[in-house]
């Protein structure tokens, strides 16, 4: 007994490993050829609808049908959704490249193999989702939904810079280096010894879509899960319409590309801060008194949002603002994965990103409608706002007892 504990923990250590560089690699690339994208789509002659549409259909595709490619996932297929789907990302980013490398690509090929990428990866990021309870024990699952946070907010500081590196080198680098890390995150899910095969029990006769339901199913009966949903989906709201926020207000105080560049760095940098620290600062303050004291401390950053001109202050406020989100984002991550069976984790999960990434995606629409209209500085007051709302949310009794027993002892 003594001696077969230490070679499970280190199994499921090295499992977890090989996860996180899967993880790592895959958000590195994306953030790399993504970034550039737009810019060859513009310099290939295509119009700035043409990359809208693009950008806003595979957006699409994965919202729609990320609950339903967490199907197979959770009746077991977990393991290899996650790698014929790198191995479909990794084909369809060396089509582009080949493509590239040969000469002018058409459209309908980058179309083609963006679409294909975005479904490879809503079916690996459904299929991901249930990884972590399978390979983690239960104490260290926070840590490690922390150290999975802290790779994704590094993707958003090194991605868009190795590929604007890579571009202004040659164009085709960036998808090249895109596909091959689809190669990485295959190799490292083929490696991985765990046992991904939790199965979710199976009605006779249950279709296709009522077992894609299940995940939202859980969700609607379970205060904690809707408390993930409505906090999550508020806060990435926020955040991006600061963001769109900071591009008009620089904009409009002479700032160029380079500052905007260096706010984004900063937030950034800051919110790799706030995911490495999450798991210290709540094992200190608790669960409930950190999602609910991060929650009513942006409201006054918003706010200040609002009357800030200069770009130092917008940088600072808006990292700030970073720092504060991940250490509330990774305790209710974690207590979504302690709540929910292994054989649901993959539905749930993608019920949690459909409603979140579709909310985000109106951030931009809001943020410039009230640009436009009112001033540069009513998105952030409008943040401020809704993070009022959400901080009395939060602070009512069935909302933090929910969150309490949520937690594991």
């Amino acid at each position: 007994m003594s001696t077969a504990r230490p070679s499970h923990h280190r199994a499921a250590s090295r499992d977890f490993r090989l996860l996180w560089w899967a993880n790592a690699a895959d958000g590195v690339g994306s953030q790399a050829s993504g970034a550039v994208l737009p810019l060859l789509l513009l310099g290939l002659g295509h119009s700035p609808q043409v990359v809208g549409l693009i950008a806003g259909v595979s957006t699409a595709l994965g919202l729609v049908l990320g609950p339903l490619v967490a199907v197979p996932a959770d009746r077991g297929a977990r393991k290899r959704v996650m790698l014929w789907s790198a191995a479909v990302s990794a084909l369809a980013m060396g089509g582009v490249t080949l493509a590239l490398a040969t000469g002018r690509p058409p459209l309908g090929l980058i179309l083609a193999a963006v679409l294909a990428e975005r479904f490879a990866t809503a079916c690996f990021e459904a299929a991901a989702r249930g990884t972590i309870a399978l390979v983690c024990p239960g104490p260290e699952q926070p840590r490690a939904i922390a150290r999975l946070t802290a790779a994704d907010q590094g993707a958003l500081i090194v991605g868009p810079a190795l590929g604007g590196l890579l571009y202004q080198v040659a164009r085709v680098l960036p998808f090249l280096a895109d596909a091959l890390s689809y190669v990485v995150t295959a190799l490292c899910v083929r490696a991985m010894r765990a046992d991904l095969t939790a199965t979710a029990p199976r009605e006779r006769g249950e279709g296709l879509w009522r077992e894609g339901a299940a995940g939202l199913r859980l969700v609607r009966s379970s205060p904690l899960l809707r408390l993930v949903l409505v906090w999550s989906a508020t806060v990435n709201v926020v955040v991006v319409a600061l963001y769109y926020g900071a591009v008009f207000t620089l904009q409009r105080g002479g700032h160029g590309g380079a500052v905007l560049g260096v706010v984004l760095a900063a937030s950034g940098a800051a919110g790799l801060a706030g995911a490495l620290a999450a798991p210290r600062v709540t094992r200190r303050f608790g669960a409930s008194r950190v999602v609910t004291g991060v929650t009513w401390l942006l409201v006054p950053l918003a706010a200040a949002l609002a009357t800030a001109t200069g770009a130092w202050a917008y940088g600072l406020l808006f990292s700030l603002v970073c720092l504060l989100m991940p250490l509330a984002s990774v305790v209710l991550q974690a207590r979504a994965l302690q709540a929910t069976a292994p054989a649901l984790q993959a539905r749930t999960g993608a019920v949690l990103a459909t409603a979140v990434t579709g909310a985000a995606a109106l951030a931009p629409v809001l943020a410039g409608a009230l640009a436009d209209r009112v001033s540069t500085a009513a998105p952030a007051l409008a943040c401020g706002a809704a993070l009022t709302v959400l901080a009395l949310h939060t602070s009512r009794r069935p909302v933090r007892g929910a969150l309490t027993a949520g937690a594991t002892a």
